[in-house]
């Protein structure tokens, strides 16, 4: 995706957002002291050109696995974008300990175990299936999630993330973050697949993909401090393989947490695309919102790391 911004020139948006946070901002910034950061190579393996196949696509249907099957075959398949021998990590939403995914605040477990199963099956060294729970251990919110059991009866293998394999890199193409500590094995994975679930928040309006990043870094709360653009900064380095959306049950209201069935909707969607702007800004249409209105969505675009014309792409809606 070719950007129409020069990659070191500010939009005239994007120095409003960066200015407006500068009060705050600035300091954090210097916390994260871009000096002494390590570059790092991430040799992600590229997809496919997107050929014939759909740009995004958009599932929905009663199981969850079967519209997540669905999905992907639309967009060319996991053969696509996992080649034999490749090291595969799907990063889920894994929120709190304390309930399950049928609250709307985790990501679904039929949809992970599929992804792991279609990984595998296209030859995948390993799966590895991890996050940062906001909320209680990772061992324990991995159990309540459901997730655990799921991706452990499809071959996979649950990570808990390793303290001492955060480790501070420098964020190349960052406008406001130009370091910060990011798990080491998810820049290094040749595949990186990113499945939130689609949920109301409090503070950033929705979580999706991008907001979904924040678990593989340390210090996540002061990212808050300029929401949009160093998400989108984070966004710019970490760079998922694929993304996947779990729109099966989503949290309308009281996110990210959630803990009220009545505010469940059942939504019975997948969204699917390589483009993480495209999946994210598709994503927001489900709440009666565009993707321009959730700040971190629109920066990445600003950055020509995804597509906000969901008129100008290529989508496949299926009934599965």
């Amino acid at each position: 995706m070719e950007s129409s911004l020069k990659r070191n020139h500010l939009s005239r948006r994007q120095f409003v957002r960066l200015a407006m946070a500068a009060g705050v901002g600035a300091a954090l910034a210097s916390c994260a002291g871009g000096e002494d950061a390590a570059p790092v190579e991430i040799a992600r393996t590229e997809p496919a050109p997107v050929g014939d196949n759909a740009y995004l696509a958009v599932a929905r249907g009663q199981e969850p696995r079967a519209i997540t099957l669905a999905a992907l075959a639309a967009v060319g398949g996991i053969e696509r974008f996992v080649k034999g021998g490749a090291d595969v990590i799907v990063k889920p939403n894994i929120c709190v300990d304390y309930r399950g995914y049928e609250y709307g605040a985790t990501t679904n477990p039929e949809v992970v175990a599929a992804l792991v199963e279609l990984c595998l099956g296209a030859g995948a060294k390993r799966v590895r299936v991890m996050d940062t729970p906001i909320g209680g251990s990772a061992e324990s919110a991995y159990a309540t999630s459901g997730i655990e059991q799921a991706v452990r009866t499809a071959g996979g293998t649950m990570e808990v993330m390793n303290k001492a394999k955060f480790r501070k890199v420098s964020i190349p193409e960052g406008l406001d973050l130009t370091s910060w500590e990011v798990y080491q094995d998810i820049l290094t994975a040749d595949v990186l697949i990113d499945v939130p679930v689609a949920k109301h928040h409090s503070l950033a309006r929705l979580s999706l993909a991008g907001k979904n990043l924040l678990g593989t870094i340390t210090r996540p709360s002061q990212i808050h401090a300029n929401l949009g653009q160093r998400t989108a900064d984070l966004v710019s380095l970490i760079r998922p393989t694929l993304t996947v959306v779990d729109a099966v049950r989503t949290l309308m209201t009281h996110g990210p947490t959630g803990g009220n069935l009545d505010d469940v909707r059942l939504t019975n969607t997948v969204i699917v695309s390589h483009d993480i702007v495209a999946a994210d800004a598709y994503a927001a249409t489900l709440f009666d919102l565009t993707g321009s209105e959730i700040s971190y969505v629109e920066a990445a675009a600003d950055m020509g790391l995804g597509t906000l014309d969901l008129g100008s792409i290529r989508i496949e809606e299926i009934s599965a």
